[in-house]
């Protein structure tokens, strides 16, 4: 182990709490290690200032461009030391905002911020990752990167204007050529995109920072991935809605790339993709970085629609997730069909590599899923250029886990010839009205179930 590595880890606190631990050795009870990790993840606090946008320009009337108000207001909270950037009363348009170290911005319950749909305000290009990818584009609507202590608060409303993205879908030939030059380790500052290329801009993504809160607030509408951390630390997401259908396309709730110690708690998601995605890179690029996402607690969320899956680890894992932690969770309350696929959808493919080890869920609730409840594959058909790598999949709990109606199967399992998915435990769960009438597995290994049943049979 680098070095560098090492101090990420202690910096982390892994070593300190024995999660660390040797590759594919399970711990006795793996949520013994979940109050450690709660411990260590401290929402930041800051000074009781007040920089009031309006003091600083602006106004909100759904029309007058408040961008250079968002960043004089930021930039003199931060010279002070910190404090809170209020936002109140309005609707506030404005382009691009960048947090700096120490500053909460807070958007009061009837406040708006509204994000211009031109690309132009959303330039210079800045360090970023798309779908897994390193590169130089166009920053996120709401950016930070290298910043200490930052928050998102309050009870309003971010609007990101997505619809007006999605002409731009999936990238076209600005996704071949970024994945071409992840493949061939064209180096990063010369992976240029942003103006006159077509890669849509996430909603929220704070690059390398620690000590992140984001908490109260209604996203809505993104015009990619809506809360998307990378690389960074100690991160509490606390009671925000996520209402991204009717953006950009390919709209994620929280994802957390590369991170360690990650709270989400008591939110509730409905979206046009994935719920939740842990991630951790792609393919080439992604074992380039070569940095897992881990020690991460989902519990009290709600899951309202998604036409994929609630709690989802990859596609974008080549860096490796482990100590995924999900519980006291309800997907599809409402009991409406085809509402969401998966309670947890695990995916990854033959060309990622990467190890995911300890997925862990634990008391959840799911009614009326279209697919499979639980699903777990290792040929998800979405790689680029570049070698074959075959992942690991291993140490998989699902405990207490009450599914009320599938089309599919219970359990669905997916495997490589030549990388078996191992050691997955399914207990005291139950599963009502499964069509298929029990569970498929494929390349598997040391797959229980004690005290599961399926459609009233003991499996």
């Amino acid at each position: 182990m680098s070095g560098s590595r090492r101090d990420f880890l202690k910096v982390s606190g892994l070593v300190a709490a024995g999660l660390f631990a040797t590759p594919g050795v399970a711990l006795a009870d793996p949520w013994d290690g979940v109050a450690e990790i709660l411990q260590r993840i401290k929402p930041p606090t800051f000074p009781d200032k007040e920089f009031a946008v309006t003091a600083y320009g602006g106004k909100g009337d759904g029309s007058t461009d408040n961008t250079a108000a968002f960043r004089k207001a930021i930039e003199a909270c931060n010279a002070a030391g910190g404090g809170r950037v209020v936002v109140r009363g309005g609707v506030f348009l404005t382009g691009g905002i960048t947090l700096l170290s120490n500053v909460n911005l807070v958007v009061e319950k009837g406040a708006t911020i509204r994000f211009q749909t031109d690309p132009k305000k959303y330039l210079p290009i800045v360090p970023t990752r798309w779908q897994g990818i390193e590169c130089l584009n166009y920053r996120s609507l709401l950016y930070a990167n290298g910043a200490t202590n930052i928050a998102l608060t309050g009870g309003g409303t971010l609007d990101g204007q997505g619809q007006t993205w999605k002409p731009w879908g999936g990238g076209g030939s600005d996704w071949t050529l970024l994945q071409k030059w992840g493949a061939g380790n064209t180096p990063v500052a010369q992976r240029k995109l942003g103006e006159g290329h077509k890669l849509r801009p996430n909603m929220i993504q704070f690059v390398e920072c620690a000590n992140i809160l984001i908490s109260g607030v209604t996203i809505e509408r993104p015009p990619m991935w809506s809360v998307h951390p990378v690389k960074s630390r100690n991160i509490t997401v606390s009671g925000i809605t996520v209402n991204s259908r009717g953006g950009g396309g390919n709209n994620d709730g929280v994802d957390p790339e590369c991170c360690t110690d990650v709270h989400i708690v008591g939110c509730t998601f409905n979206t046009g993709d994935d719920c939740i995605a842990i991630k951790s890179g792609r393919d080439v690029d992604g074992r380039r970085v070569n940095m897992p996402s881990q020690n991460i607690v989902i519990e009290d969320c709600t899951f309202v629609f998604s036409n994929r899956g609630a709690i989802c680890v990859g596609s974008e894992a080549s860096g490796g997730a482990r100590n995924v932690f999900a519980r006291n969770c309800k997907v599809n309350p409402a009991n409406t069909a085809d509402q969401l696929w998966y309670v947890l959808f695990l995916k990854t493919g033959n060309h990622r590599g990467g190890v995911i080890d300890g997925v862990h869920l634990r008391n959840i609730t799911g009614n009326k899923l279209t697919k499979s409840p639980l699903f777990i594959t290792m040929n998800y058909s979405s790689s680029g250029p570049g070698p074959v790598m075959n992942p690991v999949v291993r140490n998989i709990t699902i405990d207490r886990v009450t599914v009320a109606g599938t089309k599919e199967y219970a359990v669905e399992i997916d495997g490589l010839a030549a990388s078996k998915v191992r050691d997955v435990v399914v207990s005291n769960c139950t599963f009502m009205s499964v069509a298929r009438g029990g569970n498929k597995l494929t390349n598997t290994e040391n797959v229980t179930f004690p005290n599961t049943r399926i459609n009233g049979k003991p499996v």
